[in-house]
């Protein structure tokens, strides 16, 4: 195995252990402290990465049997590196979303009287806005009830019209049927004076017939 390759893993294993230790101390601080804490992390890390490219450029210029087991090794100490990448990124974004929450918080407590200013004023012309709103679907539903009842009455007017007028509509067809059967009983009568008169004539002229007859032979003898 290389000696050149054994000093580095050495160093990188000595110096993961640290960053290891690092990390769990800068978990539990804020602030600056933990923002100079991350920063010398990173250094760290910088320092590991150049590590484990100085270890693979060393075995892959190695025989191959002793290269595969040092890139087996090589492999895992890049997963490490990747784990502490991580960690890192996790510490630092902890970090980051506490700043911005602080940051919102402060802005937040400096613009809160004036929001709630504009509100109390915004809320006071959306009142008014709203019981002048109120006030007239109030009249409108005043107008509407008067409208409806006058609708109502006109209604009812009407209802009483159509009865007057279905009731003159009757009269008017019980005096047509009045006038139809007088007309029948008045031609029925003038059949009648007719007939009469030509039996009344016939009965005159027999009479005259008669008459003449009787003074014919009266006035021969």
């Amino acid at each position: 195995m290389s000696a050149v390759f054994e000093g580095y893993e050495n160093q990188y294993c000595e110096l993961s252990a640290n960053l290891s230790k690092k990390c769990s101390s800068a978990s539990l601080l804020d602030g600056e402290q933990k923002k100079q804490k991350v920063s010398e992390i990173k250094a760290g890390v910088d320092e590991a990465d150049a590590l484990i490219r100085k270890m693979d450029l060393e075995a892959r210029g190695l025989q191959p049997n002793v290269k595969a087991v040092l890139l087996a090794k090589l492999r895992e100490y890049k997963s490490d590196l990747n784990n502490l990448k991580n960690e890192v990124k996790r510490i630092s974004t902890t970090n980051l979303n506490q700043a911005a929450r602080d940051e919102l918080l402060e802005a937040g407590l400096a613009d809160t009287f004036a929001v709630s200013a504009n509100q109390r004023d915004r809320l006071m012309v959306s009142t008014d806005r709203l019981n002048t709103s109120s006030n007239r679907i109030r009249e409108s539903r005043k107008l509407m009830l008067e409208t409806e009842e006058l609708g109502v009455s006109l209604l009812q007017d009407l209802h009483q019209q159509r009865q007057s007028l279905l009731h003159a509509d009757n009269t008017l067809h019980g005096v047509d049927d009045n006038i139809g059967r007088s007309r029948k009983i008045i031609t029925n009568i003038s059949k009648r004076m007719n007939r009469n008169k030509w039996i009344i004539g016939g009965i005159i002229t027999i009479l005259v017939i008669v008459i003449a007859v009787i003074l014919y032979f009266k006035l021969s003898k």
